[in-house]
């Protein structure tokens, strides 16, 4: 587990359906996600992917709970997105945030990943990462920045246009 000011990061659990399914059924969270809601099933699914992903990575998407009120608001982290968009992309760990519409706005999308990123770096060594945000996500585009990632592309990935940002260690965010 990883602690933070205001959150505790964790691996997922079965228990954290209920709270995924609600996130990703929120039509605000999921609108620069393909804009489209989660079924239960599919927030199954996703949920199963996750915890796959870290028995065959050794990481992957952490939950991310609120300390002062012990609920989930969000995933993070760094993983193997698989996605084919270019060599320059997929060579490389992708990191991801997504946050309940409750916890916007309070800074735990940064606070989380920048928690993430550190792990990943004392656990796997320091890397290149990768991310992709939809052109209008300013919010996103904010967090990448204070990472250190930069702009280093735009590709077409499910019906509409992400640009490509990546983090290199040790250059200056």
């Amino acid at each position: 587990m990883i602690e933070t000011e205001n959150l505790s990061l964790r691996r997922p659990e079965i228990g954290d359906l209920d709270a995924i399914h609600a996130m990703r059924s929120d039509l605000d969270v999921v609108r620069f996600l393909g804009g489209r809601a989660l079924g239960r099933e599919e927030a199954w699914h996703r949920l199963t992917r996750i915890v796959g992903h870290w028995t065959l990575r050794g990481y992957g998407m952490f939950a991310v709970v609120e300390k002062s009120s012990g609920a989930l608001v969000g995933e993070v982290g760094l993983f193997d997105g698989c996605r084919g968009l270019s060599p320059a992309f997929d060579n490389a760990p992708e990191a991801g945030w997504i946050l309940a519409s409750a916890a916007h706005g309070r800074g735990y999308a940064g606070e989380a990943a920048a928690a993430a990123h550190r792990w990943f770096a004392a656990t796997h060594g320091e890397q290149r990462s990768v991310c992709i945000i939809a052109p209008e996500n300013l919010a996103s585009f904010r967090v990448a920045h204070k990472l250190g990632y930069k702009s280093f592309g735009q590709v077409e990935y499910q019906n509409g246009p992400v640009v490509m940002l990546e983090r290199i260690p040790g250059r200056e965010a």
